[in-house]
């Protein structure tokens, strides 16, 4: 016997087996992940492939190592805080 928490009630377990389809799901293994900066990582993932190449990760992502900046393409976002009064 399981306790459904959603319904707060008892069903039996051989329910809640019989509930999911056989062989609907992909396999789900774990892959060696290598980032082109050479971060390299393992992590489960649904492909078929045990070796997957990325080109950023979190080690090397601008985002994530707060080395981010605003490209200003012709002034566009002076032009901006121009036309809308900021700074």
């Amino acid at each position: 016997m399981m306790r459904d928490r959603a319904r707060d009630r008892v069903v039996p377990t051989q329910i809640l087996e019989n509930t999911m389809k056989p062989d609907t799901h992909p396999e789900y293994n774990q892959i060696a992940v290598t980032c082109s900066c050479g971060n390299a990582f393992k992590t489960s993932s649904t492909l078929s492939k045990t070796e997957l190449h990325i080109e950023s990760c979190s080690e090397c992502h601008p985002f994530y190592t707060g080395k981010q900046r605003i490209v200003d393409t012709a002034g566009r976002v002076d032009k901006f805080n121009k036309r809308y009064q900021r700074g």
